[in-house]
């Protein structure tokens, strides 16, 4: 294994295993302080039910503080890993360097705390988490930001902060552009901490509310990342679920211009109190085409979100898609959709409206304002860019669907539209968010049922309840 690695890098790992052989195995308090402040971040990127991995878990006092259901760490120094050990019984741990990885199993989250700027090859360190991954796996790693390089360095020449053996100064664009050179695919970035130390309690108060809205400011960076995804060995079957209320015009369209997608595709119409003829359209359209796969129900609830998930719930396909009924979306984009996700692109699919010119009375000037202020605050939100939230068409695996309705309970049952409980959800489990432009379609048949005022107000509510649940956190 050795001769794997160049003989400078040999000799880095050397020097390092021998500084952390010699250090002190118990973390100062301001140290203890601020792992306390990264676990609690963690714990809000690793689902509880994963198992763990940590690339240089030190003497465990990292990975003590994560909730997960099974923990592992390595570490090159075999006095911090026997420390980890008696810190952490319930936990494995090994003397190994990240570079030269040899374990015999795969790992839900990896972790790399602080240690990257360690590492002899981060390069090769990527490379090497490959054959402990499997395509869910999500490496979370943290690092500090170059621009407290220079009063880090004033610390720790006044003995305020640890000693470190040489090290790089790696800046977000570096790691970047290390986790994609090692096919490692960037889902979202987060900078958290502003104030790494408690400041009588107000250092808290600092990170929670004022450390996101100068987030570029603060002092550690959290990358989320995935294996990158070779396509599926073969083609999947897609439920498209179409809620309908008051759309009696558009449902023959919706099944005549919805191709066949992949392995099959089964349209699942989901019919909302209509006060129009919408329901026995639905049963003459499922009735006049018995060549497609139709399902038909009469929605229980009320909302497009409790239509959606409704349908989905009926859907055996291994792709879930929303149509809305307006056929604003042509169905004919749809095949764009599902490429991205059977290719492995990405993991959630949402539709964009904002991109392509759209028909002149498609959508109002100050509807289109407020499509793009939401953009941005969703960008901002989620850490990844979402350029349209409002476009109803959403696309995701029925397996990550079923993730997202397993967490639910975190955000709650707070959204009668269901488009923010979809993206909340994949941005809680860390998917892989992708943009898919459309052109958007003026209606051809009835009129909308979003009310300006009422539902722009209510769309308010949901940001700021968003923003408590994974920004000021």
């Amino acid at each position: 294994m050795q001769s794997e690695i160049s003989a400078l890098a040999r000799e880095h790992l050397d020097r390092v295993r021998a500084f952390y052989d010699a250090a002190p195995t118990e973390p100062q308090a301001g140290a203890r302080a601020y792992r306390a402040l990264l676990a609690h971040y963690y714990n809000l990127l690793i689902p509880p039910d994963a198992s763990v991995l940590e690339i240089g878990c030190g003497s465990g006092s990292l990975l003590a503080q994560v909730r997960a259901a099974k923990k592992t760490g390595i570490d090159l120094a075999p006095a911090q890993i026997a420390a980890a050990q008696a810190r952490v019984p319930e936990a494995r741990f090994f003397v190994q360097a990240g570079e030269l990885l040899d374990l015999a199993e795969k790992f839900d989250v990896i972790i790399i705390s602080d240690t990257l700027n360690l590492a002899a090859d981060v390069q090769r360190l990527f490379e090497r988490l490959h054959q402990i991954s499997h395509p869910e796996t999500r490496l979370i790693v943290n690092f500090q930001n170059t621009l407290w390089r220079p009063l880090l360095s004033i610390m720790g020449a006044l003995g305020l902060k640890s000693a470190q053996p040489q090290n790089s100064w790696l800046a977000s664009s570096d790691v970047l552009n290390l986790l994609r050179l090692a096919g490692w695919s960037p889902v979202c970035r987060h900078g958290r901490i502003l104030v790494p130390f408690h400041l009588v309690g107000l250092g808290s108060l600092i990170n929670r509310w004022i450390g996101p809205l100068v987030s570029w400011l603060c002092l550690t960076v959290f990358f989320v990342a995935r294996r990158d995804h070779a396509p599926g060995a073969k083609p999947l079957t897609v439920s498209v679920v179409i809620p309908a209320r008051n759309e009696a015009g558009n449902i023959e369209a919706a099944v005549t211009r919805t191709s066949e997608l992949g392995a099959g595709t089964e349209l699942i119409f989901v019919e909302g109190h209509s006060k129009d003829n919408t329901w026995a359209e639905i049963q003459r359209v499922a009735a006049a085409y018995p060549q497609r796969k139709i399902k038909i129900f009469q929605q229980t609830g009320k909302g497009k979100g409790d239509a959606v998930r409704a349908g989905f719930a009926a859907a055996t396909g291994d792709v879930l898609m929303i149509l809305d009924a307006d056929l604003t979306m042509p169905p004919e984009e749809l095949p764009k959709f599902y490429d991205v996700i059977a290719s492995g692109r990405a993991e959630f699919a949402n539709g964009v409206r904002l991109v392509y010119p759209m028909d002149e009375k498609a959508m109002q000037f100050l509807n289109l304002c407020a499509n793009k202020a939401f953009g941005l605050i969703f960008t901002w939100l989620l850490g990844q860019p979402v350029k349209d939230t409002l476009c109803g068409t959403k696309v995701l695996t029925r397996a990550h669907y079923e993730r997202i309705a397993a967490n639910r309970a975190y955000f709650g049952d707070f959204d009668p539209f269901g488009d923010f409980d979809l993206l909340f959800g994949a941005a809680k489990l860390n998917l892989k968010i992708a943009d898919v432009p459309i052109r958007y379609r003026e209606r051809t048949y009835g009129t909308t049922n979003i009310q300006r005022w009422k539902h722009g107000w209510l769309l308010l509510r949901m940001v700021a309840f968003a923003a408590r649940k994974l920004k000021f956190v």
